[in-house]
């Protein structure tokens, strides 16, 4: 599952995400937004979108895992104050380079824009995909002025359509609910036991 950066609309596709600097060398730890096993690695070219929307293209060294994330060493960034320009930053390829995936599968960023169903209840559009605390990534789907945050867990997925743009899934009772704003009845009591 790899995703698209800030611009939707442009032709990369993230990676990794640029956490903190690790090290005195210009090391940096990421969150990985990719499962294909080694897809980042020593000798491989990377985008570097910062936050202020430049991208910076630099070559990976050496890689390896610490904790939670992946540790990245690059090439001409040899200290902290130069890898601390990098946290925040997404660190892509171009689109035309992303992972080839089995059948069967998609990627998150290919959710967006899919009309998400609960059995044959529409319940909204998916708007991003946003990477918790859980192993899933959550779906950000807007129905009016509501928003839910679902899991894209397989074990709720019945089946995806990239080309009809459609996600069918079979969640647990309740879980729209459990995400769901108030009502007006619920704010006023709210309001009450303050």
């Amino acid at each position: 599952m790899e995703i698209r950066g800030r611009f939707e609309l442009t032709n990369f596709v993230t990676l990794a995400l640029v956490i903190k600097t690790q090290g005195r060398h210009g090391e940096v730890a990421v969150e990985v937004h990719t499962d294909t096993p080694g897809r980042l690695h020593a000798g491989m070219k990377i985008f570097a979108l910062a936050e202020d929307n430049r991208r910076r293209e630099l070559q990976i060294e050496d890689v390896w895992p610490h904790k939670n994330w992946q540790v990245l060493k690059f090439a001409g960034v040899d200290s902290i104050s130069d890898a601390e320009v990098l946290v925040g930053s997404e660190l892509q390829v171009p689109a035309s380079e992303r992972a080839q995936l089995e059948p069967g599968t998609a990627y998150i960023s290919d959710l967006v824009g899919c009309m998400l169903f609960d059995r044959d209840r529409e319940v909204g559009l998916v708007s991003d995909v946003r990477f918790g605390a859980g192993e899933a990534p959550l779906l950000v789907v807007g129905s009016g002025k509501h928003e839910h945050e679902i899991p894209f867990a397989q074990v709720f997925l019945e089946r995806v359509d990239l080309e009809h743009k459609r996600i069918e899934m079979n969640l647990p009772e309740g879980l729209l609910e459990v995400n769901a704003p108030l009502t007006d009845e619920e704010k006023k009591e709210q309001n009450r036991s303050s």
